[in-house]
């Protein structure tokens, strides 16, 4: 696991110094603290540009090291037998023994015993479609002599970051933006689209950035940039549509079987590995299956708050002693206006999920001890575990029976309080009949936004509603959710199908790679092993949601590995008290920054508009808490960058 860094330029541009190279990879030093490489092509060396022809290119590549596999070797930049083919790469290829294996037969020589060779000389004999072997996490750049390109490439569910700006003749890369940053004419004009699309989702989603120019590659994808030109191809793309005719018996068995696998691929470590167990049933179900793997106690850690309805550590603690794990429990005070500003300056764009800092704590915390850990993000969008997805299903059969329309404009509905309570009743109905009478997709869209597009123009002042683009954010979501065809599946398995290509690349993976990482720690995901999700979106729905409950393949199909208390327990979720913190420890923050006079957001929002939200939220009116955290999040990532 590491960070990279570097470019592409021509003749006519004057590209990177070794010097401009190396502070690049020192802003991503946290990503690997092990190990720095750092290679440019010897024609530049010699002048730091290029002068003998338009497209002689010059290339930079930097990379930073955190060591999990084959210690002692396996440097980068990596090199072929002649030099001719040179790339840095972030991530982990779990099938690299296999691939070796077939590519030794091939007559390639390896020296070291790394993954990282194992891309070098299948690219050799493949060329790009080498991507599509690969099972694991990654944003690979390879650098090409004899053909005088560069390819970059992002492993399927976008688990690792690749950011990019092509200018004209140049393209520089890196992990983070804040790589970026440092390379000189980096553009940072905020782009107003990326503004809309955050206030929506609470993250940016990809291609786009914060910055106008400057793009993530999406998941799946590889880039080839050469003779100045840059052409994006999808390598992934699996039939969202297609449902398997499986039986409950031959689901079961297929199950335990691909769960199993996964969970057995992402033990290779040659560091200590652990695993986070929050208690529910995904956490529990990759630690119950890897410590049955490893025959030794397993490290688990678990992370609690001092207000019980954020904490769930107890069951994390009775999973741990029924599977017989080395178990960790940190308890922490969130400062909240510290760790908020720690969370904004290294998430270099506005990324507003509150669950970060949790997350923040718990890879802080565990990389005392271990430097990979194995966590259960993903089953939730496979296998049906969301709220939202039963509520989908009983909102689908109501429309089907009533015209249920005209609850969402009933005033009986607009009237319920909306409680800042975790699991209030009344709110949850009050957020469910609203979206009732719209299609499934926007009825979808209206539970996972957080400003709907009549609360953004209403808040938006004049002069940024001129900058918007004319495309709704909602195409975003809509896009990803036809890939399933919704006239062959059903809404829930499009919804799912949806989260899988927007909110777990741009929300989970973002949120997971950007704390752990930080904080040099190495979080893997059983189950977004690519070959798991294919599966698993092939699955009907009655095999996911049964009686109203979801899960129902996981629960039949390893019931007897967990406690019967973590099978029948509420969904908790991984989160921060942040409407009481509005009013408490944030309070003071969060007026001086949206309200003062000095206040950035002010250039795109309506001052009496913000104002509303927080006098709202701060007498108990309508609990705003989302909304305050992701404008005030805005607030101070624009303070800092904008």
């Amino acid at each position: 696991m590491c960070g990279i860094a570097g470019g592409v330029w021509s003749a006519q541009s004057s590209g990177l110094s070794i010097d401009q190279l190396g502070t690049m990879t020192d802003s991503i030093r946290h990503r690997g603290p092990d190990d720095q490489g750092l290679w440019i092509s010897p024609a530049v060396q010699k002048s730091n540009h290029l002068v003998d022809s338009w497209w002689t290119p010059g290339v930079a590549l930097g990379f930073r090291r955190l060591s999990i596999i084959d210690l002692d070797t396996g440097r980068q930049p990596m090199a072929n037998e002649d030099g001719s083919v040179r790339l840095v790469f972030n991530g982990e290829i779990y099938n690299y023994r296999e691939l070796r294996h077939r590519l030794e037969g091939a007559s390639h020589r390896f020296s070291s015993q790394s993954d990282t060779e194992t891309i070098v000389h299948l690219y050799e004999d493949l060329g790009t479609d080498c991507f599509k072997h690969f099972n694991g996490m990654f944003a690979i750049a390879i650098w090409d002599s004899k053909k005088d390109r560069l390819i970059l490439a992002r492993d399927r569910l976008g688990k690792k970051p690749l950011f990019y700006w092509h200018n004209k003749d140049q393209l520089y890369f890196a992990s983070e933006l804040k790589a970026l940053r440092s390379v000189p004419g980096f553009p940072q004009t905020i782009d107003p689209g990326a503004i809309d699309a955050y206030l929506t989702y609470q993250y940016i989603p990809h291609p786009m950035t914060i910055y106008q120019g400057v793009h993530k590659l999406p998941p799946g994808h590889f880039l080839v940039f050469e003779n100045g030109r840059v052409e994006i191809q999808r390598y992934w793309d699996i039939d969202w549509s297609y449902e398997s005719p499986l039986g409950i018996d031959d689901a079961k068995s297929e199950l335990r079987h691909r769960l199993t696998a996964a969970v057995e691929r992402r033990l290779c470590s040659d560091v200590p590995l652990g695993a986070f167990l929050s208690g529910g049933i995904d956490s529990s179900l990759v630690c119950a299956i890897a410590q049955k793997l490893l025959g030794t106690p397993l490290r688990t850690f678990a992370i609690g708050f001092s207000e019980a309805d954020f904490d769930e550590t107890q069951y994390a603690a009775a999973v741990a002693k029924h599977l017989g794990t080395e178990h960790e429990r940190f308890e922490v005070q969130p400062d909240a206006v510290g760790i908020l500003d720690a969370v904004v300056d290294h998430y270099d764009e506005p990324f507003s999920d509150s669950s970060a800092v949790p997350t923040w704590y718990l890879c802080e915390l565990t990389r005392r001890s271990v430097t990979v850990a194995l966590s259960g993000d993903g089953g939730d969008e496979l296998f049906g575990g969301y709220e939202r997805y039963r509520a989908l299903q009983l909102s689908e059969q109501l429309q089907s029976w009533l015209p249920v329309g005209w609850l969402s404009r009933s005033r009986l509905i607009r009237s319920l309080p909306d409680s800042s309570a975790r699991r209030s009743v009344l709110r949850r109905i009050r957020r469910f009949c609203e979206a009732l009478g719209q299609s499934s997709p926007k009825r979808y869209m209206n539970w996972i936004q957080i400003f709907g597009e009549e609360s953004r123009i209403q808040l938006y002042q004049d002069s940024f509603i001129e900058t918007l683009p004319d495309q709704d954010p909602f195409a975003f979501l809509e896009r990803a959710w036809s890939q399933a065809n919704p006239k062959k599946r059903d809404p829930m398995s499009c919804a799912m199908a949806a989260d899988l290509q927007t909110y777990i690349p741009c929300d989970l993976m973002t949120k997971v790679d950007m704390a752990s990482m930080r904080h040099s720690l190495e979080a893997r995901q059983p189950f977004l092993d690519y070959t798991l999700v294919e599966w698993a979106m092939s699955l009907p729905l009655n095999l996911k949601m049964h009686r109203g409950r979801g899960k129902w393949l996981l629960r039949e199909t390893f019931k007897d590995e967990l406690p019967a208390e973590i099978w029948t327990r509420p969904k908790m979720g991984f989160g921060i008290p942040i409407a009481k913190w509005f009013r408490t420890s944030l309070k003071d923050r969060t007026i001086d920054a949206l309200l003062g006079s000095d206040a950035r957001c002010h250039r795109i929002f309506r001052p009496e508009a913000v104002s509303q939200l927080v006098n709202e939220h701060m007498q108990g009116r309508v609990n705003q808490g989302y909304r305050l955290w992701n404008l005030l999040v805005l607030e101070l990532w624009l303070r800092k960058w904008g």
